[in-house]
């Protein structure tokens, strides 16, 4: 009979009396087989890490860093206020450059240090048996979270990341500004009011007689020759050709009929005239334009009308403008109205 068989203590023998022995021998040895509350055990191991004060090394590590980011925040801060001064005060593009890089990369440079060398990044492990959480171990994660001193304790890296934000904000402002202002009702006005005089380009007033049957000419209102919004093509045909509305028919005396010269579709001049077939056509994307039906276009890309300028006949034959054109010259843009 082996030892293995042999009957221990009167009882009857078995192959595992002797591992039983060396459990009974040890008690609270994990390896010996005594069952072990996981739960618990991971719980003192996540306090004591918990609780476990940081030394005096990484206290001093720790507020440098913080110095660092704070001063990265303070670089952005500076830099983007003194971008906007530079700017108020007539700008440098080179030194504006500068600045923007300043501010952009010390705003990086803070964030990503912080992020790396100041929130908690300790990976925890320990063994789970059974479904459900320790009342221990939900206690340390909340206090975890209320105590986060990556971010929400940091009282002096939060106000310098607001400043941060500001300095970022006013660099910002820089480009906004560079738009310049408001359009307003510019868009919608030309320098042409009610009783102004059409002149040529020489500021000379423009006589009806000057200008024959089929011959066009760009004309002007008095006092601003040359002005790109006001630039306007006077026309001559026959009158009992043109096929205009009732109000537009007397806005073209004698046959005489003015057409703002920006076309509508990007802006170009109009600048040639097929007499031939009374069509104004602009040189850039071939939009063509009826003179006789209100200057409305029948090919190319244009969309809508040529504005007419109404205008009357002078007892000395000069022409002079009733007001400005009745909708906005040149391109149409969104919240035009019309």
């Amino acid at each position: 009979m082996s030892d293995m068989d042999r009957p221990t203590d009167g009882g009857p023998a078995g192959p595992n009396d002797g591992g039983n022995k060396h459990a009974h021998d040890r008690p609270n040895d994990p390896a010996a087989g005594t069952p072990v509350d996981e739960g618990a055990r991971g719980a003192d191991h996540v306090q004591a890490l918990a609780s476990r004060p940081p030394s005096a090394e990484a206290r001093g590590r720790e507020r440098r860093t913080e110095l660092t980011v704070a001063a990265s925040f303070g670089v952005t801060m500076l830099s983007g206020f003194a971008l906007l001064a530079l700017y108020a005060l007539g700008g440098n593009p080179q030194l504006e450059g500068v600045l923007l890089a300043l501010c952009l990369g010390a705003l990086g440079v803070g964030i990503v240090i912080w992020a790396h060398d100041l929130m908690p990044v300790t990976i925890l492990e320990e063994p789970r048996k059974r479904l459900g959480s320790d009342p221990t171990l939900v206690a340390s994660f909340t206090d975890s979270l209320q105590d986060e001193a990556g971010f929400s304790r940091r009282t002096l890296l939060v106000r310098m990341l607001l400043g941060a934000f500001a300095g970022l904000g006013a660099a910002l402002a820089v480009p906004v500004l560079s738009l310049g202002p408001a359009p307003g009702e510019t868009l919608y006005r030309t320098p042409w009011r009610q009783g102004s005089r059409v002149v040529g380009t020489n500021g000379e007033p423009v006589r009806a007689d000057s200008l024959p049957v089929g011959g066009v000419l760009t004309v002007f209102p008095e006092g601003h020759a040359g002005s790109a919004d006001a630039q306007t093509l006077l026309v001559r045909v026959q009158p009992q050709l043109l096929e205009l509305g009732p109000e537009a028919s007397g806005w073209a005396p004698s046959g005489y009929v003015a057409y703002s010269k920006l076309c509508t579709h990007a802006g170009c001049p109009v600048g040639l005239y097929r007499a031939g077939t009374h069509q104004l056509v602009c040189p850039c994307h071939q939009s063509t334009f009826d003179v006789l039906r209100g200057a409305v276009p029948t090919a190319g890309p244009a969309a809508r009308a040529l504005p007419q300028l109404p205008i009357a006949l002078q007892p000395d034959g000069t022409f002079v403008a009733l007001g400005d054109f009745p909708e906005p010259v040149g391109p149409s843009f969104w919240n035009m109205g019309v």
